[in-house]
C-alpha cells in the first residue's frame, strides 16, 4: 500500500516533472522535444511508458511515491527517449528497444535497459570479488589489532587489483545514498571526496524532488560497477557511523574545546583514514598495482550529467581536526558489506 497525496501535492509533482522535462529536454535532446502531457497511473506492471495516442509520458504512481527520485529520473529520461525516437528521429518501423533506441540512449547516458528484477544464474565476477572482500571486512573487525590491519590491507588490495585487472565494456549502475530530507554538513561531503578518489565510483550531488513534502532536497549519487557501488555505500555508511563515534569517545581530548569543534573533529577524522589508504596506495603501488582510471565510467557519467558545476570549501584545520586525524589513522575498516544494495526493486522500463 502506498502513500496517498493531497491534490495539493500531486499538482507539485507533476509540476516537478514538467520542470525536470523542460531540464532534459535542453540538457539531453537539444531542445528538440515538444511537452508532453504528465500523468500519474496506478499501474502494477509498468514504471513508466510513453503513449503516442495523445502525447502522454505514465508514470506509476506507487513507483514515483516508494522509490528514490534518482530511480524516477532514470525512468522519465528512458521514456523521453522513447519520445525522441518516435516523434523527432521518426522512427517507427523498429522494436521499441531497437538499435536506434539504444543509440539515443547510449549517447546521452541513459539506462536502455527494459527488464524486469535481473535473475543471475551465476553470480558476476564483481560479485564473488566482493563476497571475498566482505570475508576480509568480517576479519577486520577482529580484536587482535595486527589481524585486523592485515585483513584490511588485504580487502585494499584486492579491491585494487579487482578495478586494476577488471576487463573493458562494464555495466554500470547509479545509487542514491544520504538523506535528503536533511542538509549535508562538510563531514558527508568529505566521505563523499575520498569515495570518488579512492573507491572506484563517480560521485555527485543531484536535486531531488520529495513527493510527500512537496519540495526539494539535495542526495548524493554515486555510479560505478555493481560491487564497486556496493563497496562505497557501505564505507559511506560505516565512516559516518565511525566519526560520530570516535568524537563521543574523545571528548576528553585536551584539543577538543566543545561542541562546535565536532565538524572540525569528525572532519579529522576522514582526513587520517584518507592518509591511512593513501599509505597503503603507495605500498601496492610499489608491487605494480596503478589505477590509471576507469575511461568508460568516465565517458558515461559525462553523458549521464551533461552540465556540471564545481565547488570548492576551505577547511579549518585547528587542533581538534589534528587530533580527529590522529584518530582516523587508526581505524581499520571492517564488518560485512549488506548482501546487495539497500534500494532494491523492480528495474522495469517500456
Amino acid at each position: 500500500m502506498h502513500a496517498v497525496l493531497t491534490a495539493q501535492l500531486e499538482a507539485a509533482l507533476l509540476r516537478e516533472l514538467r520542470s525536470r522535462f523542460e531540464y532534459e529536454n535542453y540538457a539531453r535532446f537539444g531542445e528538440k522535444l515538444a511537452a508532453p502531457v504528465f500523468a500519474l497511473v496506478d499501474s502494477e506492471t509498468k514504471l513508466g511508458r510513453w503513449v503516442p495516442d495523445g502525447r502522454r509520458i505514465e508514470l506509476a504512481r506507487a513507483f514515483v511515491l516508494g522509490r528514490p527520485w534518482l530511480e524516477v529520473m532514470s525512468v522519465l529520461q528512458h521514456e523521453l527517449a522513447h519520445q525522441f525516437v518516435d516523434e523527432v528521429l521518426r522512427v517507427r518501423d523498429e522494436p521499441p528497444h531497437g538499435d536506434t533506441f539504444r543509440r539515443v540512449c547510449e549517447e546521452r547516458g541513459i539506462d536502455a535497459r527494459a527488464g524486469g528484477v535481473p535473475i543471475a544464474a551465476e553470480a558476476p565476477e564483481g560479485d564473488r570479488v566482493l563476497d571475498r572482500i566482505r570475508k576480509l571486512l568480517a576479519l577486520a573487525g577482529s580484536d587482535n589489532r595486527n589481524e585486523a590491519e592485515l585483513a584490511m590491507q588485504k580487502a585494499h588490495e584486492l579491491m585494487l587489483r579487482h578495478n586494476v585487472d577488471a576487463p573493458g565494456d562494464r555495466r554500470y549502475v547509479i545509487r542514491q545514498i544520504g538523506t535528503p530530507e536533511k542538509r549535508g554538513n562538510r563531514v558527508e561531503g568529505a566521505v563523499l571526496a575520498l569515495l570518488a578518489e579512492l573507491f572506484f565510483v563517480k560521485v555527485i550531488l543531484v536535486p531531488v524532488w520529495l513527493p510527500l513534502l512537496g519540495k526539494r532536497g539535495t542526495a548524493s549519487e554515486i555510479s560505478g560497477t555493481q560491487a564497486n557501488v556496493d563497496m562505497a555505500e557501505h564505507v559511506y555508511s560505516f565512516l559516518l557511523a565511525t566519526a560520530d563515534r570516535l568524537w563521543r569517545e574523545n571528548r576528553n581530548d585536551t584539543r577538543v574545546r566543545s561542541g562546535r569543534d565536532r565538524l572540525s573533529y569528525q572532519m579529522g577524522v576522514i582526513g587520517g583514514f584518507r592518509d591511512k589508504l593513501l599509505a597503503d596506495r603507495i605500498t601496492l603501488q610499489e608491487t605494480g598495482l596503478v589505477w590509471v582510471g576507469d575511461a568508460d565510467l568516465d565517458r558515461n557519467y559525462r553523458a549521464r550529467h551533461p552540465r556540471v558545476t564545481t565547488r570548492t570549501r576551505t577547511m579549518r584545520l585547528d587542533d581538534a581536526h589534528a587530533a580527529g586525524r590522529e584518530a582516523g589513522r587508526t581505524v581499520v575498516l571492517h564488518k560485512p558489506v549488506s548482501e546487495g544494495p539497500t534500494a532494491t526493486g523492480p528495474r522495469l522500463l517500456r
